[in-house]
Formats: C-alpha cells, sequence, structure tokens
C-alpha cells in the first residue's frame, strides 16, 4: 500500500507519496499566483489548485508504489472562502486567509460576545465568517447565488471524492464552528448571515470522507478503491506530520511568520489572549497556537534594506547569546496577531546609539522576533498547556545563533528532527493512512527522531526574562506615538 499527502499552500501545491509505513517515497510540486486587485485583497483562482493537483499526479504516477494508492489526505491554506452556486461552479475567486478587506465586517460580529464563547476565537479579518459578510454587502447579485462555503482543502475533497465535506480542524478557523462541540453552531451562522445547509458535512480529519471518484481512479491508472481522508488545516497537518498529539507535544515554527503550536488533550479557549484554540485534526483532541506574522520576514526586511542576505547578517553572531543588548526591536512589521490583535501597530527600533554596529541591530532583530514567540509561549502557559521542550521546524532554524538565544528566551530545551520529511504533506499522507486503514491516531502520529537538542543557557534566562518585561513593557506607548 501506499499513501498520498497533498499540501495545498498560498503559493504552491506539493504532493508526498509514501509507503505502508509512512516513510516517504517521492514528492512533486507545483506553484501558482496570488491576485492583489486591490491594496489588502488576495485572492486566488481555485482552477489552479485543480491544475496543480493534477500536474503533481502526473509526475508522481510514474513511480512503481503509484498503483498500491489506498489513501489520500488534503491539508490546505485555512480561512479561504470558495463560494459555489447549485451546480458546484466556483462565482468568485476564492478570498485567502491572508486578505485584509472584511476588517469591519470582522470588528462588528467580535463585538457579539457569543462569537467568541462559541467559537473560542477572536473574529480575525482573515476568518471566513467575515468574507461572506464583506461579500453579502459588496457583492450582493454573488451572495444571492451562493449554495456552498468551502474552505481550500474542502474544495480540492469535492474534487476527489464529488461530495462537500470538511474536517474539523479547517473548519474550526471559519467563526461558524462551535469548536467545542465539534459542529456547526446555529447562532454563528444566523451572525454571519448563513445557514447549515451552505455548509459542507463535517467529519474528523482521520476519518474516511469518501472514496476517490472512479472516473479520477481510471484517469490516474488506479485499480483499487482509495480512501479520502477529510483532513486538515495546514498547521494541524503540520502538527500531525511532527507528531505533537498529546498534551506537552508542540513544535515553534521559523518561517516568514512565525507559530508557536501546543497540542491539548481538552478544549481551554482563551480569545483574549489572541490565541488561535482549534480542533485537532484527530477526535477528541484540539490544539493551540499563538501566531506573529513577522518572524524570519524581520530578519529579512534588515537583509534588504543593509543590502546583505540574511545568511550573511547572522554569520558574524556568536552562538552562545552575550547578555540582552541596548537596542531593543518591536517585529511588527506588519502588525501583530498574539497577544495584541493589532493590525495597525508597526514595527520600531529603540536604543540606537553611535556606537550600535549592524551586527548589534541583528541581535536586536534576532531578540525581538524571540520575544515575539515568548508571547505566544507565555499566553499558552496561562491555559494551563504543559511546554517540556518544543520541535524547533522552519528556515530560521538554520542559524544555530539565534535557537540558542530563543531557546534562552523559552527557557526551553529545543528538539531538532532528524533529517526527513515532518510537514503539512507527511501529516495529510499519515490521515490518508488513517483513513484508509483504521489505524489509531497513536500509532501513526509519532515523532520524528532527534537530531539534536539546542539548551537554553541557564545564566542568561533570568536576564533575558528581565529583557523580555522591558520588550512587553515598550508596545503601548509605541502604540501610543504612531
Amino acid at each position: 500500500m501506499s499513501f498520498l499527502g497533498i499540501d495545498l499552500g498560498t503559493s504552491g501545491l506539493r504532493a508526498l507519496l509514501t509507503d505502508a509505513g509512512g516513510v516517504p517515497l517521492a514528492s512533486a510540486e507545483r506553484h501558482y499566483e496570488v491576485q492583489h486587485p486591490r491594496s489588502g485583497w488576495s485572492e486566488q483562482d481555485p482552477a489552479d489548485w485543480i491544475g496543480a493537483l493534477e500536474g503533481a499526479v502526473s509526475d508522481l504516477r510514474a513511480h512503481p508504489a503509484w498503483a498500491g494508492l489506498r489513501g489520500i489526505g488534503v491539508a490546505g491554506h485555512m480561512h479561504g472562502a470558495t463560494l459555489l452556486d447549485a451546480q458546484d461552479r466556483v462565482l468568485r475567486p476564492c478570498i485567502l486567509w491572508n486578505d485584509t478587506r472584511s476588517f469591519a465586517e470582522a470588528a462588528r460580529l467580535d463585538a457579539d460576545p457569543q462569537l467568541r464563547a462559541l467559537s473560542g476565537n477572536i473574529v480575525f479579518p482573515g476568518f471566513t465568517a467575515p468574507k461572506l459578510l464583506w461579500v453579502a454587502t459588496h457583492e450582493p447579485q454573488i451572495f444571492a447565488q451562493v449554495a456552498r462555503v468551502l474552505l481550500p482543502a474542502a474544495y480540492l475533497n469535492l474534487y476527489l471524492t464529488g461530495d462537500h465535506v470538511a474536517d474539523m480542524s479547517d473548519s474550526a478557523g471559519t467563526s461558524w464552528l462551535d469548536t467545542g462541540a465539534r459542529d456547526w453552531s446555529e447562532a454563528l451562522l444566523e451572525a454571519g448571515q448563513m445557514r447549515r445547509d451552505q455548509m459542507p458535512r463535517l467529519v474528523e480529519g482521520s476519518e474516511r470522507a469518501g472514496d476517490l471518484r472512479r472516473d479520477l481512479r481510471a484517469a490516474w491508472g488506479l485499480t483499487q478503491p482509495v480512501a479520502v481522508a477529510g483532513g486538515a488545516g495546514d498547521n494541524a497537518a503540520a502538527a500531525c506530520g511532527i507528531g505533537a498529539l498529546h498534551e506537552g507535544q508542540g513544535f515553534v515554527s521559523l518561517g516568514t511568520s512565525g507559530v508557536l503550536l501546543a497540542a491539548r488533550d481538552g478544549y481551554h479557549p482563551a480569545p483574549e489572549t489572541a490565541l488561535h484554540s482549534f480542533c485537532h485534526a484527530v477526535p477528541g483532541r484540539w490544539y493551540q497556537m499563538g501566531v506573529m506574522l513577522s518572524c524570519t520576514d524581520s530578519l529579512n526586511w534588515l537583509a534588504r534594506i543593509t543590502g546583505q542576505r540574511p545568511a550573511d547578517l547572522t554569520a558574524g553572531l556568536a552562538e552562545m547569546p552575550p547578555p540582552p543588548g541596548k537596542p531593543r526591536f518591536l517585529p511588527y512589521l506588519s502588525g501583530e496577531r498574539t497577544p495584541h490583535n493589532d493590525a495597525e501597530i508597526r514595527g520600531a527600533f529603540t536604543g540606537l546609539g553611535t556606537e550600535t554596529t549592524r551586527d548589534d541591530m541583528t541581535r536586536a532583530v534576532l531578540e525581538g522576533v524571540s520575544f515575539g514567540l515568548k508571547d505566544s509561549a507565555e499566553a499558552l502557559r496561562a491555559t494551563g498547556a504543559d511546554l517540556p521542550h518544543l520541535f524547533a521546524i522552519g528556515g530560521g532554524t538554520r542559524s544555530r545563533s539565534w535557537l540558542r538565544l530563543l531557546a534562552t528566551v523559552l527557557d526551553l530545551p529545543l528538539h531538532l528532527p532528524a533529517e526527513g520529511e515532518f510537514g503539512a504533506a507527511l501529516g495529510a499522507a499519515r490521515l490518508g493512512r488513517m483513513a484508509a486503514t483504521g489505524e489509531a491516531p497513536e500509532v501513526v502520529l509519532t515523532p520524528p527522531a532527534t537530531a539534536e537538542v539546542v539548551d537554553p543557557v541557564a545564566a542568561l534566562v533570568p536576564a533575558y526574562a528581565e529583557a523580555y518585561a522591558r520588550f512587553r513593557a515598550a508596545y503601548p506607548p509605541i502604540r501610543a506615538v504612531q
């Protein structure tokens, strides 16, 4: 047997073929564009996703294990609004997660206390519900034709199975789901001017959502039935890939944006902290995550304005961090989610002097981003999350200097996974495997081997705790003068 994991990303699709034990065999990628017709708008044509999937499949079909395909899982970028009419025709380009046009609608929904109480989350402009209110106001002729709203992963599920079906983890990011009850909420739907019949059928991410359509089986050269899993939102799938299933398991992702995620055995919403509290991709579990909008993007920005590469900026830094420096950087170049939920705040340097060097500024950027991630860790701890250690993933982990600093700021050991697959595509393939075989999550969703542990510098933990307190104190006055 083999299994296929599909990671439907914002800029491209990646398909990963694994064997019966979950070992990666082959992968293929296709890329597509994001349209920005106006400032703050971000849209995509769902036909591009289908074209990318078919292209990736055409590459993978050459592998000998393809004929044994028995399960498929799809992970998708969350919150996107794909609007379909009664004949399943796409009515307009999908409005993506990073589209901010519905900020006024989001604020109006969030002002209703039941929205946070039932969904467990702040209503962010990127979520799906405010997007539909925007369409109702600005494109009423489109809104009147909406028979179904599907998230991007659910749209691929429709293509694969012919059924409107979505999983709990992805649906928790719509502001229509009662996240604790794991079901659509009549009250939330009514607040968003939607109906239950416009929603897809809900399944758990590891559950069999349907079977691959017979015509696709024939076109793809397959002769046996292929199970299609409910799938997952991208971060839930990444948690499945890294084996973050139980309380005490989680990861920090150092990418363009930063994510600090913890698996939870129970439901512990804390919307006032701007944490996301979503259903996990497996039954009876949830996860929480803090999100910062400019993680490695902060270092990329400094590199761009200094005419350097990010690796050049960090090359001169010692792996063992010095005590906190006087320059301070607030990493809010594009606003911030956790803990401020502030789209308007912007970044700042303070404490610069004539003696400040490029290395000082680089260190300040790395400190500021690390403090921003500590905001998420502190918010998670306040909900009772157990964080004995975290896996560290993403492009930023290439800098040992930054990893040692981050471990010291968080006061947590950071585990670096051994070489191999551990992302959303692997998580999606694992979901497809469970849907096909009925295996338990505890059997399939295991953590990768640890290649290295980066420990905090114990002697510097108190000094960085004091510096973090000063970082926290800087936000209100900086916000007041911008």
